[in-house]
């Protein structure tokens, strides 16, 4: 074992995205996963219900006891929720001080709000300058630019002011952009590198966004370069999707363990 991710994050009861998908994705890649709990959600496949935040001081104090005893080489962010949670995890990656894998999770799967309109600016100001990598989908990067993203051109845009505004790279995710082929583009100041492959038709993709950040948090924690990060997880998700369970009536989660059959 290898690597160690601190997840700040919310939990998902369907076990298929939120905390339950990253600490399987950091487990199954080799490393090892703790977490800060920031909200707890009911959910499942066919959505989200209800949402309990936890608050900010209790948040930041899980993370603290992590840090102060166990450690983490990464640190992942996923649902932060309000402005005030946004806020303490904020002063606390500059406390941490490694590197912070920002997924800014905005909406869940089933189109469930996760993130308050007042907390979008404080994302904007205070998570993106301390990114080591944002992991934005189409709507989020949208929403954090004000920049139409309907185009892989469009995302090569927002990522450019994704950049502008402090990140030190951005993988802008193409799965919402139309068409037979995948393309996400990893950007950096020194340039970009494209992962591409054939869309894979199917409703289970839940998680797929929390899966894909985790795994990237999980090969920088283990000293990958950053595009050797990225490229094995991307690699890992997409074998993930076409494994999936098929559970669920709706949004079904993907297979986290497909490593244990291929070992």
């Amino acid at each position: 074992m290898k690597g160690r991710v601190l997840i700040i994050a919310g939990s998902d009861s369907g076990g298929g995205a939120g905390v339950q998908a990253d600490i399987k994705t950091v487990t199954m890649l080799g490393g090892y996963a703790a977490t800060a709990i920031t909200a707890v959600t009911v959910q499942n496949t066919l959505g989200v219900s209800a949402v309990h935040e936890i608050p900010p001081d209790i948040i930041a104090a899980q993370a603290r006891a992590v840090l102060s005893d166990i450690g983490a080489d990464t640190i992942k962010t996923g649902m932060l929720g309000s402005r005030a949670v946004v806020e303490a995890v904020a002063a606390l990656l500059d406390e941490a001080g490694v590197p912070v894998v920002i997924d800014p999770v905005m909406i869940a799967k089933g189109g469930a709000s996760l993130l308050d309109p007042v907390a979008i600016a404080a994302v904007r100001d205070l998570m993106i300058p301390r990114a080591s990598l944002l992991t934005p989908n189409a709507p989020e990067a949208a929403a954090l630019t004000g920049l139409a993203c309907a185009t892989t051109d469009d995302l090569r845009r927002a990522g450019e002011a994704l950049l502008a505004l402090g990140a030190r790279a951005v993988l802008m995710k193409g799965g919402h952009i139309e068409g037979p082929r995948i393309v996400d583009i990893l950007m950096t100041a020194d340039g970009e590198t494209l992962f591409e492959a054939e869309r894979i038709e199917t409703r289970h993709t839940h998680g797929t966004g929390c899966t894909l950040a985790s795994a990237c948090a999980a090969g920088l924690a283990q000293g990958l370069l950053l595009e050797g990060a990225v490229a094995r997880a991307w690699a890992y998700v997409a074998e993930a999707i076409r494994s999936a369970p098929g559970l669920g009536a709706g949004h079904g989660p993907l297979d986290h363990g497909w490593t244990l059959r291929h070992s």
